[in-house]
């Protein structure tokens, strides 16, 4: 297949990029190599790509809405797998424009390409933010997810309704996967793991929001990819049993589909910890703090309609996750 897949030089994009490769498929890498990190990162996973045959890159900006439209024109993609968005849930609370135009002016550029261009199924990302003050554990697709707490967490609720509306109204299958915390090689410099590996190697605090109280759902970017590309070779369907009267959560009478993906097995956060020491053969410092403005203590990922449908598996514990990350920090930084 002809696939385009957004946010290419970015950490799931990468991984998800390489894993369609290896199946053969045809691959059009898009990104705008933008510096909310640093871009040399992009830069590199994106030469990993452009070394392999059946990849092309195209440097577009998702809100220059005259190249999308070109983009879409120029190709016939069968799948569109869009993950590129602007992360990061502190970043929103600092500058809400940034998400306003990427995840909001970007998303209805690609729902527009995707109609015109007659695609088959189009493949977003969403996130666990969205659940925001809802506590019930596990977090399931079929509970509300209205109240976000960041304005982050809210574009990527609405791109979830933004595409319900195509699918009502054009027929066009979409499915939103909420993504659990991605941890892995290549990963991005302002999560978790990356700041934590940074701080012990230089002998520094490592900071422990809510006192290191908080769990997560830590999912591993390849088992992520896989389940991703699962998801974009099922062409969303319309819901036989909908009921308008008690409208479903995370499925409809049009062909659109929202699902959970993480790893369903949470860790807290100091034993998290304890599993970056073992690998690094170093004692982290801590400094406890307060819990975070927009954070949520707990994440727990019910995966059971994605394992139903998609045949998911997640199979990486974070004793192998996070010993490959380390593995890739050395290798990368010479540390």
């Amino acid at each position: 297949m002809n696939i385009l897949v957004t946010g290419a030089a970015g950490f799931i994009g990468s991984f998800t990029a390489h894993q369609l490769l290896d199946r053969g498929d045809h691959v059009v890498g898009l990104d705008n190599m933008n510096n909310y990190y640093d871009p040399t990162l992009k830069q590199a996973r994106l030469a990993r790509l452009q070394a392999r045959a059946n990849f092309t890159f195209t440097q577009v900006d998702l809100c220059d809405t005259d190249a999308m439209k070109s983009l879409f024109a120029k190709n016939k993609f069968d799948r569109v797998i869009h993950l590129a968005a602007q992360a990061g849930v502190r970043y929103s609370i600092e500058n809400p424009m940034a998400y306003t135009q990427s995840n909001l002016v970007g998303m209805t550029n690609i729902l527009e390409g995707c109609r015109h261009g007659k695609v088959a199924h189009l493949v977003y990302a969403s996130t666990s933010s969205v659940y925001g003050l809802n506590t019930t554990q596990p977090f399931s697709p079929h509970h509300s997810a209205d109240h976000p707490m960041t304005f982050y967490a809210a574009t990527k609720r609405a791109n979830e309704l933004m595409a319900h509306s195509y699918s009502h109204i054009f027929g066009m299958p979409t499915t939103g996967l909420r993504f659990f915390t991605v941890y892995g090689p290549w990963g991005r410099p302002d999560m978790a793991l990356f700041l934590f590996t940074k701080a012990i190697l230089a002998g520094e605090p490592v900071r422990l929001f809510n006192h290191g109280k908080h769990t997560r759902d830590f999912t591993y970017v390849e088992d992520i990819a896989r389940g991703v590309i699962a998801s974009a070779d099922r062409i969303a369907t319309a819901d036989a049993t909908f009921n308008a009267a008690k409208p479903a959560m995370a499925s409809s009478s049009a062909p659109w589909r929202l699902y959970n993906i993480g790893c369903s097995r949470p860790v807290q956060l100091l034993r998290y910890i304890e599993v970056l020491e073992q690998c690094l053969g170093k004692k982290a410092q801590t400094e406890m703090l307060p819990l975070q403005l927009g954070d949520v203590p707990d994440t727990f990922a019910d995966t059971t309609d994605l394992a139903r449908d998609m045949n998911y598996q997640p199979s990486t514990t974070i004793d192998i996750g996070v010993a490959n990350f380390v593995k890739w920090y050395r290798d990368y930084y010479k540390a």
